[in-house]
């Protein structure tokens, strides 16, 4: 089974932006991620090393040391306009999708999994209790 342990290092290094790059995705709608939406970001990062499924562990690892690296030079990097950050950043996750199709198709599977409930919670880095509490399902217009 071919994971993250047995690929080239330059694909290392382009696959440990993937958390980087889906968090930056989760917040096109304001442009650009403020300070809370980075700590939570590197947060889920921290907490993926422990809380994901085996097959991930050592990708999570690698990817919290370089995490706020990662997402500082990227977020400056990209186009600050909504409609090109946002091309940008698919273009570089196809890139991304490229490598994955060089790995087992389970170990894809899982990063693919985990990488979409990233963007989750993410995306939901503003949200308080008090709007859990009041709101506990999403509610299109209201929580959402």
């Amino acid at each position: 089974m071919k994971t993250f342990s047995e690929i080239p290092e330059k694909e290392k290094t382009l696959l440990l932006q993937f958390p980087a790059y889906i968090s930056l995705l989760a917040v096109t709608h304001d442009h650009e991620m403020d300070k809370e939406e980075k700590n939570m970001a590197a947060w889920l990062t921290h907490i993926k090393t422990f809380s994901t499924d085996p097959l991930l562990h050592t990708f999570y690892k690698a990817a919290e040391l370089v995490f706020r690296e990662n997402i500082e030079t990227l977020d400056r990097q990209l186009p600050k306009t909504k409609t090109e950050r946002d091309i940008a950043i698919r273009s570089a996750l196809n890139v991304i999708e490229n490598i994955l199709k060089n790995v087992d198709p389970g170990y894809a599977a899982a990063l693919h999994r985990s990488m979409r409930s990233y963007k989750s919670h993410i995306s939901r880095a503003h949200r308080n209790i008090l709007e859990y509490f009041v709101f506990p399902m999403p509610i299109k217009g209201i929580s959402d």
